[in-house]
């Protein structure tokens, strides 16, 4: 096993034990250590992890940042940043090589959104005549009335389920768990979805628990969710490029619009920092105009 496999492994096994990050996350840190490994391969350059210089980095990083967006590039930058910190931590090095190079200029971007009418034409457009009709009602609906990422919808399990209390129990990142209230609309389709599909379908084994089930009875696959989404847009014309993290921005936004608090919507979602949520603060600058109008003491009649 070379120092680059090594280290990789290490580095995954800490992200993991230390920090709690989950699979996924690890996965795509770990392909950016790759991206150096590769180049530096290309370029016939033998050095291992704790010999590269920060010329050589620097030049790694002027070389893929004619290839790929500015976002992209912080992304890995971030990423290299902290596997070198680990590194150093370690003691495998004494500085990181990463620490002279800047993360280029990004402009905020903002969230898609829909509007409540969107999203009720794509509930609409879903084909219950099918049996997989009823489910995808019940996953759009919780992705919505939710606030879920797709991993979290994906995740859910019957035993998740809290309806009696009004909540559900989500698996976040890093494994953290949060309880999310259920509107009644969205308990009462996932319910449909339980007694009149759910409860007939064949279930492999080890997916007895799992809340929405494929054809197949295995759990759903994110790139599933992406299609049905897809599709969906597609059937009724809606000219906007949307995902499943359409639907949290959307609820995210949507909760804003209505008066709630910040604090509360960094809640809901699971964002370990506020400045996360705030992103959303930038969605609508007429509804934060109203407002500061409305409660800001300055603002009110004598």
């Amino acid at each position: 096993m070379s120092d680059w496999q090594r280290f990789r492994r290490d580095y995954s096994n800490f992200q993991k034990l230390e920090r709690g990050l989950s699979e996924n996350t690890r996965i795509n840190y770990d392909l950016d250590i790759e991206k150096l490994q590769r180049y530096l391969q290309d370029q016939s350059i033998g050095v291992s992890p704790i010999h590269l210089t920060e010329e050589q980095v620097q030049q790694f990083v002027y070389t893929i940042s004619k290839q790929i967006s500015a976002r992209t590039q912080a992304r890995i930058i971030s990423g290299l940043r902290g596997f070198f910190n680990y590194l150093v931590f370690e003691g495998y090095r004494t500085a990181n090589p990463m620490d002279l190079i800047e993360l280029p200029k990004l402009g905020r971007k903002l969230p898609d959104t829909l509007s409540l009418q969107d999203i009720n034409q794509l509930i609409a457009a879903i084909d219950l005549s099918k049996p997989e009709g009823e489910r995808n009602r019940a996953m759009i609906e919780t992705l919505y009335g939710c606030g879920l990422r797709v991993s979290e919808l994906v995740g859910l399990l019957l035993s998740d389920l809290y309806f009696e209390e009004g909540f559900i129990k989500v698996t976040g990142k890093g494994d953290k768990q949060r309880f999310v209230p259920v509107a009644p609309i969205t308990q009462k389709f996932i319910e449909n979805y339980v007694q009149l599909v759910r409860v007939h379908q064949p279930t492999v084994k080890g997916f007895e628990d799992t809340l929405f089930l494929n054809r197949r009875g295995r759990q759903l696959t994110r790139a599933m969710i992406f299609t049905i989404i897809k599709d969906l847009a597609t059937s009724i014309g809606l000219h906007k490029t949307i995902s499943p993290h359409t639907f949290r921005h959307s609820y995210a936004t949507h909760l804003l619009e209505n008066g709630a608090d910040l604090r509360m919507i960094q809640i809901l979602l699971g964002h370990e920092s506020i400045t996360t949520t705030e992103v959303y603060v930038h969605v609508d600058r007429t509804h934060l105009n109203k407002v500061m109008h409305q409660f800001h003491p300055r603002n009110k009649s004598k």
